[in-house]
Parts: C-alpha cells; structure tokens; sequence
C-alpha cells in the first residue's frame, strides 16, 4: 500500500538576511515533533524564506501599492500580458508568472521579497548542510505559488530542487492495461510542492514541511530546468 505523509514543521522563527536557513532547519528537524528526519524524507521550503535569508528584499514606497511595479519590469525578460495593473512576465528562470514573482505578503512593510537567484542551489546548500548535521539524505524543493492559465486558484510550484526528480518521466513503460506510454511526463516536484502548502498554510507563518513515503525511484539529481518549457516545445508561445 503506497502511503504519503506530510507535516508542518513548527518552531521556525522570523528569517533574517545573513541567517544559514539549512543550519536552522536541521536544528528544527532534529528534535520531535518535526523530526528526526529519514532517509529519503523530502523537505518543502517557501520561496520567502530562501529570499529572505539570502537578503533579496528590496525597500519600496509603504503607502504606495503599486511602488513594486517597477521592480516587475526590472526583474523580468519579457512581459507577456499586461491587463490593468495585473502584469505577467517571463523570468530569468524562464517562469512565466504574476509579477515576476515579486511578491508582498509575509513581508515587513515596505519591503518586497524578489526570487532568488538560483533556486537549485539554495536547495543543494540546504540538502548539503542537512546530510552533514543529521546525516540523512533528503530531497529539497524549493515552492512557491503561483496561478495557473485557464484555472482558477492558486498552487504552490516548485522553483528549486536538490537531490529529488523534477520531472519523472514514464514513457516507455506500460500503464495498468499494458500499454506503453507514449508523452506521460509527470512533474514529481510540483506534485509535492503542493502537498507541502497543504499542512503549511498560506497564513500561518510555517515555512517549511516535510513529506514522508515518497517514492525512493524520485531521488536523484535533477534541476529546475527540467521543468522549464522551452520555446520550441511551446505551442502559446
């Protein structure tokens, strides 16, 4: 029986720039009732976090709410929508999301929190320092939430992974009537971005789950970039 488990890890406090984000997650996970951390556990770690340990926080006009803006434009490749003041960009990453990914929310006023600048390697840093303070090795995923076209609502995505699939890919193998599957690409990373945001919750300061039961084929050395569409692979583009 395939069993997925998954949990808020509590007892993070306020993320400051400078701080060691890996160093303060292993001291939360060695203790229960987050840890201790196994083998193959995947930690799930919000973009603002990350951002803000790595000081991409930029000062903005307070009483002004459409002073980021300009941070959008600066921050994207390309705008590919514009509607009122709703803009949709391509990032450096090559995301195409709201804003550029520049978000507000869980930020100390007057500031907004940028992406960072590579989400691969905050994770990898976070995956290093846990196998050396806990000596288990984990997967890494880096979310955050974005919309997505066509669909309402909003989802938590990854943007960063570190020793756990970004993309699982099935073609090639037979489905339950013995078929073999042609196009089945299915984005492991995202899938469990999700569930972390499930426990952790928009609203409740908690930046960090973990999930536990994850399939142990998913472990292996992948980057965001797998994900990534690119152009030529794009029929809206």
């Amino acid at each position: 029986m395939a069993r997925l488990m998954a949990w808020s890890v509590e007892g993070i406090g306020e993320i400051t720039p400078g701080m060691q984000l890996g160093d303060v997650i292993a001291d939360a996970c060695a203790q229960e009732p987050n840890g201790p951390l196994r083998e193959n556990d995947v930690l799930i770690v919000t973009q603002k976090v990350v951002s803000k340990a790595e000081n991409k926080l930029v000062a903005i006009n307070p009483d002004d709410p459409l002073s980021h803006k300009e941070l959008v434009e600066q921050e994207a490749t390309r705008v590919v929508r514009r509607r009122g003041d709703l803009i949709i960009t391509e990032t450096k990453h090559g995301f195409v999301c709201a804003n550029s990914g520049i978000d507000l929310s869980n930020v100390e006023r007057g500031y907004a929190a940028l992406l960072p600048d590579d989400s691969d390697r905050s994770a990898r840093r976070i995956r290093d320092i846990i196998k050396a303070r806990l000596g288990v090795s984990v997967g890494v995923i880096i979310s955050d939430t974005f919309g997505r076209p066509w669909r309402k609502g909003l989802t938590d995505v990854a943007i960063g992974v570190a020793g756990i699939a970004a993309v699982h890919d099935l073609r090639g193998t037979p489905d339950a009537l013995g078929r073999v599957m042609q196009v089945t690409e299915v984005c492991i990373a995202d899938e469990l971005a999700s569930a972390g945001e499930l426990v952790m919750g928009k609203s409740s300061g908690v930046p960090v789950a973990i999930i536990r039961g994850a399939d142990p084929e998913w472990f292996r050395s992948s980057a965001i970039s797998e994900i990534v569409r690119p152009p030529s692979e794009d029929l809206f583009r």
